[in-house]
């Protein structure tokens, strides 16, 4: 395997993790068309998010320990194809199950099984390049965030139907899938000692889950990481009401304005970050811990910032601050948990920080529309002030791992 085989690994997960995000973003870019086409209501659009987030929680473990055990590679490519197969399915859906089968239970399955196996397998292949390999990688979200929609937009007009759509972005990901076959490679993880019975015992479910509850450090970067999908989903939930509510301007607008700048800085700063990362963290251990509780430091301020702006302009400016520490955090996401998680558990690592992610992460959604339920548009003011909270408490444990946690349980790689 050559030298520069690494960075093509880099290339073919990104082009893969575009599809996995654009895939997620598909439903919510065409409910319109399909909400009419199929005379769905809007509590049962809801249910079919949901049911998605519910399924990528609990299966996001399982993904988890089978990383730790088969292959990668083939983990990663069924993964892909079975998740890309499903949105194809999409196309020829006649209702409400079907779409509640086929796109949250069928394609949530799929697709929470690339996650903890493309990220332990990017720090087989990169261990001092891993925060940049990490940030191009995760760079692919927003881009495919963002082409998405443009993406879509062009497909409608060119395909002529939603359920085109579905069709034509599954059969793309099923062509990248097949050339997954041959082109995606494992990379080596037997024991040093070659000790088969010992390598089972390591790979054990229990061991697993030991090496990632029994641990501090790694408890404290989920923490960390709750707090970003907490404030992540309530973002993109709420910040496009708000806005276009409180400052009179047009939901179209409102949405754009706040998404755009925010991800585009967000985007800017995982890659300087993977970058400013790799060049510190050889010669100071802990500098991608403490980056990370800067940044969450950092970004407090903008989530208050956001919600007691005087002008819809000033707000814009601090979402794209907030983004700027948001990517700042995420570039280091993966590789702050594999700093203190052995090579042999860090799949089964990935899928339960994603699950406690998902599972309270995600509880923002239900929390925001209550209190906005209840108090209007101040009251969502009031909610970036719980965000902000949020994102002080993630860093204060993130930074108890910085003092206390990091040293005892950081993970020496050859």
């Amino acid at each position: 395997m050559g030298k520069g085989y690494k960075w093509l690994l880099i290339a073919m997960l990104s082009c893969a993790f575009f599809f996995h995000q654009a895939d997620r973003a598909l439903f919510g870019l065409l409910t319109i068309p399909i909400q009419k086409d199929l005379s769905l209501t809007d509590v049962q659009i809801g249910w079919i998010n949901t049911t998605l987030s519910w399924t990528l929680a609990a299966m996001t473990v399982v993904a988890g320990f089978l990383g730790d055990r088969f292959s990668r590679k083939w983990i990663i490519t069924l993964s892909l194809s079975a998740w890309s197969s499903m949105t194809v399915c999409m196309g020829f859906i006649g209702g409400f199950m079907g779409a509640l089968f086929f796109r949250s239970i069928a394609t949530g399955v799929g697709e929470s099984f690339y996650a903890p196996s493309a990220y332990a397998l990017i720090a087989v292949h990169h261990k001092e390049t891993r925060s940049v390999a990490l940030s191009i990688h995760q760079a692919a979200l927003y881009i495919g965030l963002r082409v998405s929609g443009l993406m879509v937009a062009w497909a409608l007009d060119f395909l002529g139907s939603w359920r085109n759509v579905f069709i034509a972005f599954g059969a793309a990901g099923c062509a990248l899938g097949v050339f997954f076959i041959w082109g995606l490679k494992d990379g080596g993880r037997q024991p040093a000692d070659g000790n088969a019975g010992r390598a089972a015992e390591k790979k054990s479910v229990s061991a697993g889950l030991r090496a990632y509850f029994c641990n501090p450090a790694a408890l404290c970067a989920t923490a960390g990481f709750v707090a970003i999908v907490f404030v992540n989903n309530a973002y993109l939930f709420w910040v496009p009401k708000f806005a276009a509510e409180k400052y009179g301007v047009e939901v179209g607008a409102a949405g754009s304005q706040t998404m755009l700048w925010h991800h585009l800085f967000a985007f800017a700063a995982i890659l300087a970050g993977g970058w400013l990362t790799d060049r510190f963290v050889g010669r100071m251990p802990r500098f991608r811990l403490g980056f990370q509780v800067i940044a969450l430091l950092c970004g407090a301020p903008m989530l208050l910032w956001m919600g007691l702006a005087p002008t819809f302009a000033a707000m814009v400016v601090a979402a794209a601050g907030y983004g700027v520490f948001r990517g700042c955090f995420e570039v280091n996401t993966h590789a702050s948990l594999f700093d203190v998680v052995a090579p042999e558990h860090r799949s089964t690592a990935v899928g339960l920080l994603n699950m406690i992610a998902f599972f309270f992460g995600g509880l923002s959604g239900v929390v925001m529309g209550k209190i906005s339920h209840a108090y209007g548009v101040p009251g969502i003011k009031y909610c970036f002030v719980l965000m902000a909270g949020a994102y002080a408490i993630g860093a204060a444990l993130m930074a108890y791992s910085f003092f206390f946690a990091f040293a005892k349980n950081r993970v020496a790689e050859a």
